[in-house]
């Protein structure tokens, strides 16, 4: 059936997998004749692509289905991906939408939407709405799911999911059960996608996976070895790096064990790698590690550091701690503290533990009282936020390059917002110049993803620039 007329929204919790995966079914309802509107408008059809990941992503999702649900009680609801899996398979626990569309089904949205217009017309005489559900038994499912972005409008970086599905199954986590085990893209639908949007302006892609360390695993014929000896990211990623107007390559998530000095030789050796990884900790305590399941230790994270630091000038690596997990000891944090002192990342991304219903840790004795996760995050935010300004301070006076993206602009409090992506805060007087007389002030990203601004009076969104940093400001900037 055609959907010509009909108003479709959407709206995205979670990871960027996620905000993909939403992407690729927005471009399906628009070649299927759907008009996208923005979620807060009337529509005939809502999709939420639903997370899972904490109880509080569970919370969201079910209080965004009921918000759609309330916009308009007329409206098909799909509830779509991780809290849909999980609450029917893994807590079995009622969702109150008309679809319900599982991890891997993302690519039947339209046609479990033409489903339920067609059987919603045999219920027309008062008989109860049909629902659909295609949910399958994620862990058993061997294929990798293909969708795929026609274009990206409005962008000049592009995430790009190239993997699905985790066999780690960390003790907190609940992801595995939600997305299965690990599945990869095969690296010519990788070529392909890449080589469309680079042909509309794309320079930038960053490669993600829910974990992408553990890309190619899957595809390997050799079944021998450890998972790393198997991966072929690093074949994956020199593979992008051939493909015509990419000029620069991010990696989601990694874990420290993918970073061996034969993954670092030959990731060196590609130009359009930018400096910039995010390298998954948790927690700086050994013991702690152990009881999360996380399979390396602070030593083996250390190495990984040094190796990528012997490679490149000042690598941006970033991760991420959880505080709070179950029986973290007063001494098991200041191990954590500690051990982020010496290694001097930035950015942490800090979390306190969120007690997770289905995992192994959700039944460990010992939680902590949330004012004591309160309490460390709030030391490990504190320093933290040093580290991040002692890193950038390090960049000052310095020759850098920059992707820049959109324009910015200075509001009546004298606070330079970026109304494209909702950063705003920093004062105007860190951006004077006196020849800015005519100009436009525009923002990007160095390789390092370090935020930075550049007034001038050519039009730089999507172009890379060069020039000396002051401050968070580009002087003398050269247009590549």
């Amino acid at each position: 059936m055609g959907f010509d007329g009909k108003r479709a929204a959407l709206h995205t919790l979670g990871c960027k997998v996620n905000e993909y995966e939403t992407d690729a079914m927005r471009a399906a309802l628009k070649e299927a004749g759907f008009s996208i509107v923005d979620f807060r408008e009337q529509a005939d059809v809502y999709v939420i692509n639903t997370c899972s990941v904490t109880n509080l992503a569970d919370r969201k999702s079910r209080q965004m289905i009921s918000r759609a649900r309330k916009q308009n009680p007329q409206a098909v609801v799909v509830a779509a991906g991780c809290y849909v899996q999980t609450a029917l398979e893994k807590t079995r626990k009622a969702v109150d939408a008309d679809i319900l569309i599982g991890s891997g089904r993302k690519r039947c949205l339209v046609e479990e939407l033409e489903k339920f217009y067609a059987r919603s017309k045999e219920a027309s005489d008062g008989g109860q709405m049909p629902r659909e559900k295609n949910v399958s038994d994620v862990l058993r499912e061997p294929e990798y799911e293909e969708l795929s972005l026609p274009r990206i409008e409005g962008h000049t970086r592009a995430w790009i999911k190239v993997q699905d599905g985790c066999n780690m199954f960390c003790s907190y986590c609940i992801i595995p059960f939600a997305r299965g085990r690990i599945r990869s893209r095969r690296m010519e639908d990788v070529r392909g996608e890449l080589r469309r949007l680079s042909a509309q302006g794309i320079r930038e892609v960053v490669l993600t996976g829910i974990h992408l360390s553990s890309y190619g695993v899957d595809l390997s014929p050799d079944k021998s070895g450890s998972w790393q000896e198997r991966s072929s990211l690093i074949d994956l990623i020199e593979e992008v790096s051939r493909i015509e107007g990419i000029d620069r390559i991010r990696l989601g998530s990694l874990e420290p064990t993918i970073i061996t000095e034969e993954f670092v030789r030959r990731l060196r050796k590609i130009r359009e790698i930018c400096p910039h990884f995010h390298l998954s900790l948790q927690s700086g305590s050994d013991s702690v590690l152990e009881r999360m399941n996380r399979h390396y230790t602070t030593g083996e994270y250390r190495k990984s550091l040094e190796l990528l630091r012997r490679a490149y000038d000042r690598p941006a690596i970033t991760t991420d701690v959880i505080v709070g997990f179950p029986g973290e000891t007063q001494e098991e944090f200041d191990c954590t503290r500690r051990f982020l002192e010496e290694i001097a990342l930035y950015e942490t991304h800090l979390f306190r533990y969120s007690r997770r219903e289905g995992t192994k840790a959700a039944r460990m004795t010992d939680q902590i009282p949330e004012s004591i996760k309160e309490e460390r995050l709030a030391v490990l935010a504190a320093a933290d936020r040093k580290m991040r300004e002692r890193f950038e301070r390090s960049w000052n006076e310095s020759d850098v390059e920059a992707l820049m993206e959109e324009t910015a602009q200075i509001d009546e409090n004298g606070i330079v917002c970026v109304p494209n992506s909702g950063r705003t805060g920093r004062p105007a007087e860190d951006l004077l110049s006196d020849d800015r007389e005519g100009k436009t002030l525009y923002t990007g990203y160095t390789r390092e993803y370090i935020c930075v601004f550049a007034w001038s009076d050519q039009d730089l969104r999507g172009r890379i620039v060069t020039g000396k940093l002051d401050g968070v400001q580009m002087r003398d900037i050269i247009v590549t």
